[in-house]
């Protein structure tokens, strides 16, 4: 028999903003953005980016997080609250089991970054800028794995605080704190000899460097890095108050995590540039850029320990409130569908974590023998759950929105809002009338909004007005429970 418990919530528009803001800012903008835009063009592959992310992608971060709001459900339960069709209980399952994927190779992959970040508190920056050192690591199962554990008990220990004093808690330090570090980063990155031109060529969209994989790789980009077609936005949305705009948060939210990915661009490929004189071998490195190539830049650089400790405490921050908004959304599916309390559901998701992640920690040693489809576990991970499950998550979506729900609901669960300022002194003066119910406007036109406290500027400062006797058919509010 399930068992109900009260749902968790931000205490605020800050604590969305940021809680949702460090979801998207994580290994997605650090490290996976920089060698994307370096391989596929810079500038071009910046200016098609932005573009997806104001429009598609924007709409899908709104239309996620009115649709957790208005259910105040996890993803699964968030569909099947539309209907009980197998096409849309197949939406809502391929968006919870998204993350779930996910979370065990990022925390490897975080593990890395741990590791790295060790060395140079350890004053051993220089051997990661040795050839070969980064396969040496990877293919040491007892050391790769280690820093993959160590990496998921601090993930699960935030979760077990719960969403307002673990989740919220630390994304409200670590998000102003990587803010602050990327500026001092990318500020001393862009000032290094040779660095212009890496600044010309990542914010200087050159025609000449355009690809259709240039558009393809936006597009899975924007999707890995907005946190689009994961469960989380519709996770984080239920945990929503009613008095946050939707509108502004969702626009915090998509301008902190774009302006991040540009910080991340300028702190990497001007270094890069410095180092390597702009050497296009070196802009193709990939995946390698950050724990490859980055240590060698650093390793030339006057300050290079102190750089490094400073970079990759950045990077943890952003895979850490990354890493909590993935498991969060897996804990909330279990919380719904299981009936569990959040202890139990940490611990599953706990035991999925170690199980798959570890797969991937020793993928490529002592399991470097075993492949899918001629992958890796990691690679496979990452293959499948974002080249074939994002996009079809996002899809149905698209279909759930349009066919089922009518964009007329999400666009009035968008608008609805709460007045602040007129509804404390309006609940004083009709208490009794309302019993104690909480007052909400509906915004279908700000017209109507600055005419509704024109009419009112009297009443609202104590000093009578047409509502003063009661009659509130005029008024244009909506009374919900």
């Amino acid at each position: 028999m399930e068992q109900q418990h009260k749902r968790s919530a931000f205490s605020g528009k800050i604590g969305f903003v940021l809680s949702a803001a460090g979801a998207s800012v994580g290994l997605g903008n650090i490290w996976r953005f920089p060698y994307l835009a370096a391989k596929y063009g810079g500038g071009i592959f910046l200016l098609v980016y932005i573009l997806l992310a104001v429009t598609f992608g924007y709409t899908m971060i709104v239309a996620e997080t009115a649709l957790g709001r208005i259910t105040h459900k996890s993803p699964v339960s968030a569909y099947a609250h539309f209907g009980k069709g197998k096409g849309i209980r197949f939406g809502g399952w391929i968006n919870a089991i998204i993350p779930i994927l996910i979370v065990p190779y990022y925390s490897v992959i975080g593990g890395w970054v741990i590791h790295y970040l060790a060395e140079y508190l350890c004053g051993r920056g220089s051997n990661l800028a040795v050839d070969g050192y980064f396969s040496a690591f990877i293919t040491n199962g007892l050391q790769a794995e280690l820093a993959f554990l160590l990496f998921s008990l601090f993930t699960l220990g935030i979760i077990f605080a719960g969403v307002r004093n673990g989740v919220e808690r630390v994304s409200k330090v670590m998000m102003p704190v990587l803010v602050v570090l990327s500026l001092v980063i990318a500020g001393y990155s862009v000032t290094r000899p040779g660095a212009l031109a890496g600044v010309k060529y990542f914010l200087v969209p050159n025609p000449k460097n355009f690809s259709w994989m240039t558009v393809v790789t936006a597009m899975g980009q924007m999707f890995y890095s907005l946190s689009i077609a994961m469960g989380i936005l519709v996770t984080f949305g239920s945990y929503m108050k009613k008095d946050v705009s939707i509108e502004e948060s969702t626009e915090n939210v998509e301008v902190f995590d774009t302006a991040i990915a540009i910080m991340a661009g300028l702190m990497i490929i001007p270094a890069v540039f410095s180092f390597s004189g702009g050497d296009p071998d070196t802009l193709q490195a990939g995946p390698a850029l950050m724990f490859i190539t980055i240590p060698k830049v650093f390793a030339s650089m006057g300050l290079g320990t102190a750089v490094g400790v400073l970079f990759f405490v950045l990077v943890m921050f952003a895979a850490i409130t990354s890493s909590i908004a993935l498991t969060e959304s897996a804990v909330s599916t279990f919380e719904d569908e299981l009936g569990w309390d959040r202890t139990r559901s940490t611990v599953l998701i706990g035991a999925i974590m170690v199980a798959l992640g570890s797969l991937s920690a020793l993928g490529y040693g002592p399991l470097a023998g075993v492949t899918v489809f001629g992958m890796q576990f990691l690679d496979f991970f990452d293959f499948l759950t974002n080249s074939v499950m994002m996009p079809i998550a996002a899809i149905a979506t698209c279909l759930l929105v349009s066919r089922v729900i009518g964009v007329e609901q999400i666009a009035q669960e968008v608008e609805q809002f709460y007045d602040p300022l007129a509804v404390p002194h309006f609940c004083s003066h009709h208490s009794g009338k309302l019993g104690g119910k909480r007052l909400w406007l509906d915004r279908h036109v700000n017209e109507r909004k600055q005419i509704f406290r024109q009419q009112n500027a009297g009443f609202l400062t104590g000093q009578g007005g047409p509502y003063e006797n009661g009659n509130l058919e005029a008024a244009d509010l909506d009374s919900k429970g």
